[in-house]
């Protein structure tokens, strides 16, 4: 059982941080093999539009022509089981990295020239997925008020991926260095034992 996060916060150890790390650890302790990403720490490009890696047929990922670390990623999740999401509220939406990555999963579509819509390549969601996101705001406040969970579930699906849980984390800027307090650890380490028990990568 292999489980990949990738974190698009700009702040190590921060909140959607803490809580990834309670998630894949509870993962480790039921038997999967887990391996985290921070998005900062790999040279992502901006998305050309230029549907290269749209235009060939198949189930197989499309090629993308930009050369940086997003195809290696992309590859860790492809041999995945199961794959967290994490990222903070900025303005309403993901951060800017995490939306600059999003942008690249084109290459889970197929969308030739002269046809009017994209489609997915892998129609069937054989991957599990938790989302997680943190607010400043209140949680209640903040999840249905702004586009981070909707759009993490929109990029767990494209990667092929069935969102199982998700940990949407409210007041998480009331004073620096701010720990997640013991019902937060509880939820977080429950998503991590369920992302276990999905099914196996065929």
């Amino acid at each position: 059982m292999k489980i990949t996060a990738i974190v698009g916060s700009y702040r190590k150890g921060g909140t959607s941080d803490q809580a990834v790390d309670a998630i894949l650890a509870a993962a480790r302790d039921a038997g999967a093999e887990i391996h985290k990403i921070y998005l900062i720490d790999q040279r992502i490009a901006f998305c050309a539009n230029c549907r290269e890696c749209m235009q060939e047929p198949g189930p197989e990922r499309g090629q993308c022509p930009i050369r940086d670390d997003v195809p290696g990623i992309l590859d860790a999740i492809d041999v995945s089981d199961a794959v967290v999401l994490a990222s903070p509220v900025n303005f309403g939406t993901v951060t800017a990295i995490m939306k600059q990555f999003i942008e690249r999963l084109g290459a889970y579509a197929w969308w030739p020239w002269g046809t009017p819509a994209p489609r997915p390549r892998k129609p069937h969601k054989e991957k599990r997925a938790v989302v997680v996101a943190s607010s400043a705001a209140p949680a209640f406040m903040a999840r249905y008020s702004t586009s981070v969970v909707g759009l993490l579930k929109k990029a767990a699906a494209v990667m092929g991926a069935k969102t199982v849980g998700v940990l949407f984390i409210g007041l998480a800027a009331r004073y620096p260095g701010q720990p997640l307090d013991e019902n937060t650890l509880r939820r977080a380490r429950r998503l991590g034992k369920k992302l276990v028990s999905g099914p196996r990568h065929p």
